[in-house]
């Protein structure tokens, strides 16, 4: 417990951060090491389909390869991708890995718990700063690690925005071989950007609900439920709600007791009472009424979702292992795939068609392959490049290009369509060599122009640069020149300059006339030294 007297969760090198390591796991570093703050580039591999031209690729869907932290860290801070995503994501599903000291054959999940601790609370919190207000985000999870995410998810999104704990029955069956228990569910945590604003959407009737509806009285309306008329709030909390109602078989007036109210006011219990809503019982047996709830009323409008999701409304793990055999031919399947329905419920109950679904574990693609087939735009990012190409991209291809039946698409009437680009997270602009911190080989020329813009907080890159001119903020340019600033390359840059812009100019090194010359035709105007002075003194970014 912290000072200010909230309870939070405590673990080892909760102060610290993660980057990825060359093996494949993670390594320590301080959380303001230029590894884990850099803003990496989003680079071009290939489109697939129908996608926009160049100057507009953040507003197609996106394959993203690399590392979810760096991925998030660049949707968020480069203004091309930060104008479109920053705020603007309804729904974020992640399938992390559960931490259950397994070896799977596609990804490591035996992270020792304080690393996955840190690795989700990094990636949480800019998972959050992409949450539209009305956005909502689902995690993954098996009992390995859900009561500790839960907590740290309270951490980060705040304990108000807790929505719900979503039961998956996974499987129907029992495993032979478990030590102790046969564990038939995983979890999906449910959290939104704001308790007042998200409202997911109702689930459609199914015919294994519809039994709960009778017509006791013969009405001539139907089949129907019953419903309490009482509330769990006391007279105190809520005095207009407490009042006396008349039971029509006996004539006494009837209070609710227990320390509750009625659920409605008294205008609208005259127009229950005046509707026949209200049910007393066959023959008048109920001390309190029942509010009549008709199929046909839930037909139309659908039902609140619940928090137990059986296999027989969204499926199980055998029929995604299925739906991943049949994709691949028959080949080796994706080792923990997740079901299309399962996926299309929690797409359907959080968002409407266009909007942006991201995922940041892409794993097999089921997220992005339902999402794209109901309509939305979609975000997914995967670590292993080995992963992107033997399972997602192939799976994307396979749904725009109509090859691709199984799952929802004959549900949800898919044929073909749409497209996306993939992109790919660049390598570090920075690297170590005898204890300094140095440009990278790669960062020359336009690879140069854009690393540097990059990491200069809020210029956006311009669509059409002309050379030394790369970005742009307000009335601020930026020039970027591949070499040594110079005290003609000053004055040429500022000769170009409008009568109220200023200029920030970064090189790889500069001479002192060349500032002191900007310095005195453009006051305001500056000259960076990279990688120096894109960093301080102990090599973090410069924020």
């Amino acid at each position: 417990m912290g000072n200010s007297g909230r309870l939070g969760l405590s673990w080892i090198n909760k102060d610290r951060s993660l980057i990825s390591a060359p093996n494949g796991g993670y390594e320590w570093i301080d959380r303001d090491d230029f590894r884990v703050t850099e803003t990496r580039l989003l680079q071009n591999v290939a489109s697939v389909g129908e996608v926009n031209d160049e100057g507009k690729r953040a507003q197609d869907n996106l394959l993203i390869a690399g590392d979810s932290a760096d991925a998030l860290r660049s949707l968020t801070r480069l203004p091309e991708f930060a104008d479109v995503y920053q705020g603007k994501v309804k729904l974020v599903y992640i399938d992390p890995p559960f931490n259950t000291g397994q070896a799977f054959t596609h990804y490591d999940d035996g992270l020792e718990h304080s690393v996955w601790l840190t690795m989700m609370r990094d990636r949480l919190l800019l998972i959050r700063d992409l949450l539209a207000p009305d956005g909502s985000v689902w995690v993954h999870l098996d009992d390995a690690e859900m009561a500790y995410c839960k907590v740290l998810m309270d951490e980060v999104f705040g304990r108000p925005n807790f929505v719900s704990t979503v039961v998956w029955e996974k499987t129907t069956s029992a495993r032979n071989d478990a030590r102790l228990f046969s564990t038939d569910q995983d979890y999906l945590l449910v959290y939104s950007r704001n308790p007042d604003s998200f409202k997911p959407r109702k689930v459609a009737h199914t015919a294994a609900a519809d039994k709960a509806y009778k017509n006791q009285d013969n009405d001539p309306r139907g089949p129907w439920r019953e419903v309490d008329y009482k509330c769990p709030k006391t007279a105190d909390e809520r005095p207009n709600l407490y009042y006396p109602i008349v039971h029509p078989f006996t004539g006494k007036e009837v209070w609710p007791r227990r320390e509750r109210v009625w659920a409605y006011g008294k205008d609208e219990y005259e127009r229950h009472v005046a509707e026949g809503l209200l049910f007393w019982g066959k023959t008048g047996n109920y001390s309190f009424p029942k509010l009549k709830k008709f199929l046909t009323d839930r037909r139309a409008d659908g039902t609140p979702p619940r928090t137990l999701w059986p296999t027989s409304e969204v499926d199980q793990s055998r029929t995604a292992k299925a739906e991943s055999k049949k994709l691949f031919d028959g080949g080796t399947p994706f080792t923990t795939p997740k079901p299309e329905r399962l996926l299309q419920r929690v797409i359907h109950l959080a968002t409407e068609p266009g909007d942006i679904v991201l995922d940041c574990f892409g794993g097999s693609g089921t997220t992005a392959a339902v999402a794209h087939k109901m309509e939305r735009r979609w975000v997914t990012v995967e670590r292993e490049v080995e992963t992107v190409q033997a399972f997602i991209r192939p799976r994307l291809e396979k749904v725009v290009n109509g090859e691709d039946s199984g799952g929802i698409s004959e549900s949800v009437g898919w044929e073909k369509g749409g497209g996306f680009r993939h992109l790919q997270v660049s390598p570090s602009m920075y690297e170590y060599a005898a204890g300094r911190v140095l440009l990278a080989p790669w960062v020359v020329e336009a690879s140069f122009c854009e690393a540097a813009c990059a990491q200069m907080p809020g210029f956006a890159m311009d669509l059409a640069p002309e050379p030394p001119f790369v970005g742009r903020k307000g009335r601020q340019r930026l020039a970027v020149i591949d070499g040594l600033v110079t005290e003609s390359s000053v004055q040429a840059i500022v000769d170009r300059l409008e009568e109220d812009e200023r200029v920030v100019i970064i090189g790889k090194s500069y001479l002192r006339e060349a500032s002191q010359l900007l310095a005195s035709i453009s006051p305001g105007s500056r000259i960076k030294k990279a990688p120096h002075d894109l960093l301080d003194m102990k090599g973090r970014v410069l924020r």
